[in-house]
C-alpha cells in the first residue's frame, strides 16, 4: 500500500520550482505528471479492493452476529465463539457490536486512508496540470521586473 507520509515528502521536493531552471522544470513536468498518475492508479485499484474486502467482512459479520456462522467458519477466521458473553442479543446490540467490531474499524480505517490518498493524489495532479502557468506567470513577473 502507498504511504501518504512518504508521497508527501516526495511532493515536498517535486513541487519545488527553482528559478533559475524553469526550462528544465518545465520538461521535468509531464514525468512527474506521469509518476503521479500511477501512484493514483495504483491507489484506486487497491481502494478497489479493500472495499470488496470489506463488504466480505460485513457479509461475514453478519452472519457471525446473527448465529448464523458455524463453529468451524468461527474457529478459521480466530473470532470469539461467543460475541454476546452469553446475553441474549438485541437488535440494538447487535448494531452496537458491530459498530465496535476491531475489524470492521481496521476496514474503515484502511478505505479511509486510500480514499484520503486519492483526494492528495489528485490534488497533485491538478496542481501539475497547471504548472506550466505557473512558470508562465513567473517569467511574466520577471519581465516585469526587468522593465520589458
Amino acid at each position: 500500500m502507498l504511504d501518504l507520509e512518504s508521497v508527501l515528502k516526495e511532493w515536498e521536493e517535486d513541487s519545488k520550482i527553482p528559478m533559475h531552471q524553469l526550462d528544465e522544470t518545465s520538461r521535468n513536468t509531464p514525468s512527474l505528471h506521469a509518476k503521479y498518475l500511477q501512484y493514483l492508479s495504483l491507489t484506486k485499484l487497491q481502494l478497489k479492493r479493500a472495499e470488496h474486502s470489506q463488504k466480505t467482512l460485513l457479509k461475514d459479520k453478519f452472519f457471525y452476529y446473527e448465529g448464523k456462522m458455524s463453529q468451524e467458519e468461527i474457529n478459521e477466521k480466530n473470532w470469539q465463539y461467543d460475541p454476546f458473553q452469553g446475553n441474549i442479543p438485541t437488535k440494538a446490540m447487535k448494531e452496537k457490536m458491530a459498530d465496535a467490531d476491531t475489524d470492521i474499524q481496521k476496514s474503515e480505517e484502511k478505505i479511509t486512508y486510500l480514499k484520503t490518498t486519492i483526494d492528495t493524489l489528485e490534488e497533485i495532479i491538478q496542481t501539475l496540470r497547471w504548472r506550466h502557468s505557473t512558470i508562465k506567470n513567473i517569467i511574466d513577473w520577471r519581465r516585469l521586473e526587468a522593465g520589458g
